[in-house]
């Protein structure tokens, strides 16, 4: 009687204890706690643990804490990150077609990305992230890509001989050397140091992540280009995908949407304040006449449009 009293116990505790049992997903980004994507992974976390009622969490390693975002993907891949925080197009350099969307002035703003996304090339991206083990759950807003500098650029000569910042992605790339300038590729966490000790005179990012990295702290000029819609695409490994039941997967789904909804309003709310913002800390704003930046960025396409077949740029225009 004792033993099975015993047995009885313990198959109790055994069984509370997996009633209790807390799944944890791991979530890596480059961006810093204080830029509004931070929120929208809060969210994440926030909704997935209100939505399975505590049987699921997300930890969150912002600022560059794993690695650059290549580090990231490659974690993730392998089933070693759970999730990562990347661009969309900045996946590129493992799904080249993506390139064709991150070209300067192709994507003319977010619901234009959208369309892209959801339309037949969209669908195609989407199967070919799936055939490198990771999968798309949501693309969130960033805001437009504007160029800061050590001087004003009233025009595309301005930018002459200036060494500009970028990320080690091609399309971005080949804006720096169109516009005449000297591409730099950086380390998004070694931007701030890299401008403070004058290695590189200038860099471009959207105005929300010029404030969350005070990048304004170390430039004085904006040149509201708007090159390029910058967008943080929220994967996930498929070996981790892959050990979640339906009803988890749902949970998940649901509050990556949840937290796209929350960093995306927020940066467009950003967007419309932090011109009046940095004025009043001393940041000058001008407003080139950009038709010379996109005439300058037609070599590229022409570029793209050899590897990827004519008329391609064309169609990602015009999606609607």
């Amino acid at each position: 009687m004792q033993i099975k009293k015993w047995l009885i116990g313990t198959a109790l505790t055994v069984g509370l204890a997996a009633a209790h049992a807390q799944t944890t997903l791991r979530l890596g980004m480059q961006l810093p706690e204080t830029h509004p994507s931070y929120q929208g992974a809060l969210e994440i976390k926030n909704t997935l643990e209100k939505l399975s009622k505590g049987a699921m969490t997300l930890r969150i390693f912002p600022n560059s804490q794993l690695g650059d975002f290549k580090a990231m993907v490659a974690q993730t891949q392998a089933g070693e990150l759970d999730m990562a925080m990347t661009g969309y197009p900045d996946m590129s350099y493992v799904i080249p077609e993506l390139k064709l969307i991150g070209a300067p002035y192709v994507v003319s703003d977010y619901a234009h990305l959208r369309s892209v996304i959801k339309s037949p090339f969209g669908q195609k991206m989407d199967a070919k992230f799936r055939e490198k083990g990771i999968r798309v759950l949501d693309v969130w807003y960033e805001g437009a890509r504007h160029t800061t500098a050590n001087k004003p650029i009233n025009s595309m000569a301005d930018l002459k001989g200036l060494k500009m910042r970028t990320p080690n992605v091609p399309f971005l790339i080949a804006y720096a050397k169109a516009v005449g300038a000297t591409p730099a590729p950086v380390a998004f966490a070694e931007v701030y140091l890299a401008l403070q000790t004058k290695q590189v005179d200038a860099q471009e990012n959207p105005l929300p992540t010029i404030d969350a990295a005070k990048l304004y702290e170390v430039q004085k000029h904006i040149a509201l280009t708007g090159h390029f819609i910058a967008s943080s695409s929220i994967l996930m490994s498929d070996k981790s995908w892959g050990k979640l039941t339906e009803e988890q997967r749902k949970w998940v789904s649901e509050a990556a949407e949840a937290g796209g909804r929350v960093s995306s309003k927020l940066v467009a709310d950003k967007e419309k304040s932090l011109i009046d913002t940095f004025k009043s800390r001393g940041i000058s704003f001008t407003q080139p006449d950009t038709a010379p930046f996109r005439a300058a960025m037609q070599g590229y396409y022409d570029e793209l449009e050899a590897e990827f077949g004519k008329g391609e740029i064309q169609k990602i225009m015009s999606a609607k």
